[in-house]
């Protein structure tokens, strides 16, 4: 059974001595220890958060200059792709405006051969009919 007597009295006062050590050698510097690592990993985590943001930023303006310098390059590839386009085109121009009159120089120069051959052969024509009458007839035709 439970008596109340000095030992009682000594074992409250002992408990709230212990309480009182207690609290003061070990829950209050881990309380403290524990506030300061919340208070790093608050920090720590805002840190993060930080970073995560400026790596975004950064990362939209690494893209947004991707974008660009692609647009810069298509173009510019457009461009002397067009230019090369006209340059052929113009090549293409000359050559054909040099086989045009090449061939008109040629096809003049047939035409004068032309002529020339048969001017030849209907001046000769009248001598040849009279030679070849002359072999088939056996004499000659000449007067």
């Amino acid at each position: 059974m439970i008596t109340v007597d000095i030992t009682m009295v000594l074992h409250i006062i002992n408990m709230v001595v212990l309480m009182a050590v207690l609290n003061i050698l070990l829950y209050k510097p881990i309380l403290g220890m524990l506030e300061k690592r919340q208070g790093k990993m608050d920090a720590l985590r805002t840190d993060v958060e930080q970073f995560e943001q400026n790596a975004r930023h950064r990362q939209e303006e690494v893209d947004k200059k991707m974008r660009e310098a692609s647009a810069k390059a298509k173009k510019a590839l457009d461009g002397a792709r067009n230019e090369a386009s006209a340059a052929g085109a113009e090549k293409i121009a000359a050559i054909r405006q040099e086989s045009d009159e090449a061939k008109e120089e040629q096809l003049a120069d047939v035409k004068a051969q032309f002529e020339a051959a048969r001017k030849e052969l209907l001046d000769n024509a009248a001598g040849f009919a009279q030679e070849m009458a002359g072999k088939i007839l056996g004499r000659s035709l000449k007067a």
